[in-house]
């Protein structure tokens, strides 16, 4: 069986929307981040993400994680990437150049817009290490302008990224534009962009999954 390492609000949102994507049956085991926690080596902490039985399967003490059939993997778009390939379906490459524009769209993901939309996050919503900063916020908006019209102009198509479907390649970059939700004037300039979001979100494995988020402590 596969087990999910990882809280809901981190980034196994993403690996937990995909099993459910997939109707996977699945452990989830909740590993909260050490930097929510006032003394993450106190005896009465829980598991997180500098607990010796988390480091066992992830060194890096990071989230999500994942081990499937003795395989354990680490980051959340890799193990999404491996996930719509292992378990096939509508989700996963049909060939090669899928395969190709699958991965390519999930490095765009990180590279070219989670730094910025996660600035955004937390410089308009909430920061986990201090203060929030307009001007680092407003920075971000404007380095997510060029982005996100690529974004809208791959979407012209067909309203997806690949194969004219709702794929992993949507999932995964979905979940990373999600971040950017605190900075509307984005999405109003890429109509595409702010479509295709609702419908990824309107999807009954993302709302099974952002209503466990939402009774999550």
């Amino acid at each position: 069986m596969l087990t999910i390492y990882g809280v809901y609000r981190s980034r196994a949102s993403r690996t937990i929307w995909m099993a459910k994507e997939l109707g996977l049956d699945y452990r989830h085991v909740p590993v909260i981040q050490a930097y929510r926690l006032p003394d993450p080596a106190a005896a009465d902490a829980p598991l997180n993400t500098r607990s010796p039985a988390f480091l066992a399967v992830n060194p890096n003490g990071r989230i999500p994680a994942i081990e499937e059939d003795g395989l354990v993997l680490h980051e959340s778009l890799a193990i999404n990437l491996y996930l719509a390939k292992r378990h096939g379906g509508p989700l996963g490459p049909a060939g090669a150049a899928e395969d190709g524009l699958m991965t390519m769209w999930s490095f765009w993901a990180m590279t070219e817009a989670e730094p910025h939309t996660l600035e955004v996050l937390y410089h308009r919503v909430a920061n986990p290490q201090g203060p929030c900063d307009p001007a680092r916020a407003e920075a971000a908006v404007a380095a997510l302008r060029a982005p996100f019209a690529v974004l809208d102009a791959a979407l012209a198509a067909t309203g997806f990224l690949v194969g004219g479907r709702f794929t992993v390649a949507d999932l995964n970059l979905a979940e990373v534009i999600r971040y950017a939700g605190a900075a509307p004037e984005l999405f109003e300039a890429a109509p595409r962009v702010q479509a295709w979001l609702a419908a990824c979100q309107a999807r009954p494995a993302c709302r099974a999954m952002m209503a466990e988020r939402e009774r999550e402590a």
